[in-house]
């Protein structure tokens, strides 16, 4: 057998071997110009003369669906390959083998590095530090937000470059999308072998929102180039609150008879109840925080912190979801106005806006009056048509007159919110809630304390309610059995935050389990 038979290149035939190309991965989610950004970085390398191509793999992400745009060429010129072949340019990116990724979230860039696109030999990594949160972290009882440091730190270790700031609110300021400022970190990153009067010439040639895009550029280029400037946007000390005039008096009482450090909260909440129902709602929250606050006395509590978490809490309970208030806030003009800013909506164009709701049984019976609702939760024959009713959900257009309509309807029915099924209910809740934290500030203010923060338990509507009411209950009855010990406070808030880790109550019911409490039974829990 001959050398010939045996040799993987036929005899006589050179294969100069090929420069390798320059590799860019993007990651970005729906609506975030990831395909623009390809597209700019190809037409870049084109016009210098290269041989480029982009290739995107959409993915389902638990945001608004993610996509990887991976985009290669070849580093030299027709001229400059001297008659030999152009590079061979991969379809995807290939772990240990990416020259720049550029991640549009923060969570994007951490998965971009799990993947291992991101060495630390060759890899510049640019990423906008913003956050767009995921369904879990939104589905939390809790606080379900990740860290970002260690996200931070996985970065820094991983890539040869790191540079990262908040190149959403950099677009935003610029009136742009994040993908402008994401061109000019990329620009500025010194990555690439082309001058930043070539980036902007792409961007010009596209055609589309030049001059945003290229204030955005400039603002991304500045971002990159000065990488330890601070772009986080510093909080006031103080939120100054319009005047309400209806409120005038409610305000008065407010600064005379309760302590400085309440005066924030107690303002913002009288201004959210009373926009949630009317005047005379406010009225009664103020009440109810008059009772906690006569518990308290400059001496035993300087910083008011009992009334300050009680009044807080209280009025986000007060202030509790229903349909007539989704409804309501559906169709406010301030939402219009705000998602035609977010979509960029031209002069030319027309906006639909497409809601899509699934009512159930039992929030329509908690709309109608309490009588009415608790004979339509009765099994029957109306219970029964209303539940075939309700197996499916509708899509409303609420720009459109029909579907403005429909909700202005709903939103309406917060006229006789009062004698409804939920507000009966909610109230009587709410009650029992003061009650215990009227009992316990008189034997343990620590614990009253502690009892006050238990309203984060109860939040939404439907099943995610009843979960945290049942969680409520069970920790009701696991204070009966822990009363008297001396670390009872310490023990509460421990077990509300092992409610809020899971929605089911199963960290909550090993907590217990692990004290040796017994459970609450289904009678007391619900």
């Amino acid at each position: 057998m001959s050398d010939a038979k045996n040799s993987a290149v036929p005899a006589g035939i050179f294969m100069p071997l090929a420069p390798r190309p320059i590799s860019i991965a993007i990651l970005a989610m729906g609506g975030e110009g990831g395909g623009v950004l390809a597209d700019w970085i190809v037409d870049l390398a084109e016009q210098a003369g290269f041989t480029a191509q982009t290739t995107s793999v959409p993915g389902v992400a638990q945001r608004t669906g993610t996509t990887v745009y991976y985009v290669e060429f070849d580093p030299r010129t027709v001229e400059q390959r001297n008659g030999s072949a152009a590079a061979v340019l991969s379809l995807m990116p290939v772990p240990g083998d990416v020259d720049v990724v550029i991640a549009s979230e923060l969570m994007e860039m951490g998965r971009a590095v799990q993947r291992g696109i991101v060495t630390r030999d060759k890899t510049t990594l640019i990423a906008s530090t913003h956050r767009v949160y995921s369904m879990p972290e939104k589905m939390a009882m809790g606080d379900g937000r990740v860290d970002p440091a260690p996200f931070i730190e996985s970065g820094t270790r991983a890539a040869l470059r790191f540079i990262h700031g908040d190149f959403a609110a950099t677009a935003a300021r610029a009136g742009s999308v994040i993908s402008a400022a994401l061109f000019g970190a990329l620009a500025g990153s010194g990555a690439l072998p082309f001058p930043r009067d070539a980036f902007e010439s792409a961007v010009r040639r596209a055609g589309v929102g030049v001059e945003s895009s290229l204030k955005a550029f400039a603002a991304g280029f500045t971002l990159a180039t000065e990488p330890l400037a601070s772009t986080a946007t510093e909080l006031p000390k103080e939120v100054s609150l319009p005047p309400v005039p209806m409120l005038k008096e409610l305000d008065a009482r407010v600064a005379d008879a309760f302590p400085t450090p309440t005066h924030p909260t107690l303002r913002a909440a009288l201004r959210r109840l009373a926009d949630y129902q009317d005047l005379r709602y406010a009225q009664l929250y103020l009440e109810r925080v008059e009772r906690i606050r006569s518990l308290t006395s400059s001496e035993r509590d300087p910083n008011a912190l009992l009334l300050g978490e009680a009044a807080r809490h209280l009025a986000l309970w007060m202030t509790y979801e229903d349909t007539a208030r989704v409804a309501e806030l559906k169709i406010r003009s301030g939402r219009f106005t705000r998602v035609t800013k977010e979509v960029r909506v031209k002069d030319d164009q027309i906006l639909d806006i497409n809601e899509y709701f699934h009512p159930r049984l039992e929030e329509i019976a908690d709309t109608l009056p309490a009588a009415l609702g608790r004979w339509l939760m009765r099994p029957g024959l109306m219970h029964r048509w209303v539940l075939s009713l309700t197996q499916h959900g509708r899509v409303v257009k609420t720009t459109s007159l029909a579907g403005f309509l429909t909700l202005y309807g709903v939103a309406s029915s917060r006229r006789w919110r009062r004698v409804s099924l939920r507000y009966v209910r909610e109230n009587r809740e709410i009650e029992m809630w003061l009650h215990r934290i009227e009992s316990y500030a008189a034997s343990d203010y620590a614990l009253a304390i502690e009892y006050a923060r238990c309203q984060r338990l109860v939040k939404g509507y439907g099943d995610t309610h009843a979960r945290g009411m049942r969680n409520l209950r069970t920790i009701d009855v696991a204070l009966a059995s822990l009363a008297g010990r001396g670390d009872v406070a310490a023990r509460l808030a421990a077990m509300r935050e092992a409610a809020l880790a899971d929605e089911h109550g199963e960290k909550l019911g090993a907590l217990l389990q692990e004290w040796r409490v017994a459970p609450a039974t289904d009678a007391q829990a619900a």
